[in-house]
């Protein structure tokens, strides 16, 4: 107590505005609570099955790359769908809340650390501004009810550079005469090709094996490349000649007697892998629909070689496969030699597929 100069009794003076409550009290009180409440051991011996089931997922995600793919590539399925195993962690949250679990709790900072540690990184927009030149790669999708409209959606994009895949036999004409006007140089080999605002050279087919065996043995050349699925063109820009691969690799399929077959996909992607690392050119663009992620095994030997432009400057996961509800970006854009400054997924045409984009320098 203190005494005024008048001789009044006053009380100590509260440092928190008057009308208001001291919140000390209330939050201390709270962590004391929860100490206790933590520190019992009834909450520890809750839900022992969804601590477990949280370590599993941890580890799981972990350990992805040591899952064999002996029994129906269950190790590059598992890698195809990785980023969405993160969706289990809410729901062990809610089962452990629900259950008042501390252990199932404590137990899901294993997967939410290693969910973070493999893909944090995209969660957040890693583009910069700049950039000389635009590349678009687009599966147009062989049942695409209109051509023309996703010719008009391409030319919008403001591409410089743009890789097509799945051409039919039937829309290939449409492709090459409406998108003409805007890319005075194109080539087609087979089912894919390069359309280009600067001049291309050294243009070929590029052989991914998509016909093996002995029938595949005794077709002639220009047999195959009507069904041909890779080519190699070099593009004049700017800075320098440029290799630019567009390839379209070998369908995947799910079943429950072969499981995740990917067959000609990995065979193709071997293939892939050999060209690319036989290009003396140090400046390379790949495009195309791999059929798969970037984290699937089967693309070692390119992404050994190859940096995702999505991954380093694009926004979020850039899933491109299917266009109506995307889950994994299996349209890729890989580059050697150049700077991608960004990174993004076109809106949808009349394909199943989302077309995605970059914009490089260097």
């Amino acid at each position: 107590m203190t005494i005024s100069e008048q001789g009044q009794t006053m009380t100590p003076v509260d440092t928190v505005e008057s009308g208001e409550a001291d919140p000390g009290p209330s939050w201390r009180a709270g962590i004391r609570r929860a100490i206790r409440i933590v520190s019992r051991p009834g909450p520890w011996k809750r839900g022992p099955v969804l601590a477990a089931l949280a370590l599993l997922l941890g580890l799981l995600m972990l350990l992805h790359a040591e899952i064999p793919n002996r029994i129906g590539n269950l190790g590059s399925l598992v890698e195809t769908f990785l980023p969405w195993f993160g969706l289990f962690v809410p729901v062990l949250l809610a089962g452990a809340l629900w259950r008042r679990s501390a252990s199932g709790v404590a137990a899901l900072l294993l997967p939410v650390l290693v969910w973070l540690n493999l893909f944090g990184g995209l969660l957040g927009d890693r583009s910069h501004p700049g950039g000389d030149l635009t590349v678009v790669s687009h599966n147009v999708g062989a049942e695409n009810p209109d051509p023309s409209g996703t010719v008009r959606d391409l030319i919008a994009s403001g591409a410089d550079v743009l890789a097509l895949e799945e051409l039919s036999e039937q829309a290939r004409g449409t492709y090459e005469r409406e998108l003409a006007g805007a890319y005075p140089h194109h080539t087609v080999q087979g089912t894919v090709g390069l359309w280009s605002r600067l001049p291309l050279s050294d243009v070929r087919p590029v052989d991914i094996k998509t016909d093996v065996g002995p029938l595949g043995a005794t077709k002639p050349a220009d047999v195959k490349l009507h069904d041909n699925r890779a080519l190699r063109a070099t593009v004049a820009t700017e800075r320098g000649p440029l290799a630019v691969y567009v390839a379209h690799l070998g369908s995947v399929r799910v079943n429950p007697r072969a499981g995740f077959w990917t067959t000609h996909r990995d065979r193709g992607a071997q293939a892939l892998a050999e060209a690319v690392a036989a290009e003396k050119n140090e400046r390379v663009v790949l495009l195309g629909d791999l059929n798969g992620t970037g984290d699937d095994r089967a693309f070692a030997g390119i992404t050994a070689r190859l940096r995702s432009a999505q991954r380093e400057a694009g926004d979020g996961f850039g899933f491109s496969w299917p266009a109506a509800f995307p889950m994994a970006r299996i349209d890729q854009i890989l580059v050697r030699g150049v700077k991608p400054r960004s990174s993004w997924v076109l809106p949808a045409t009349g394909s199943d597929h989302l077309p995605v984009a970059a914009r490089i320098s260097g």
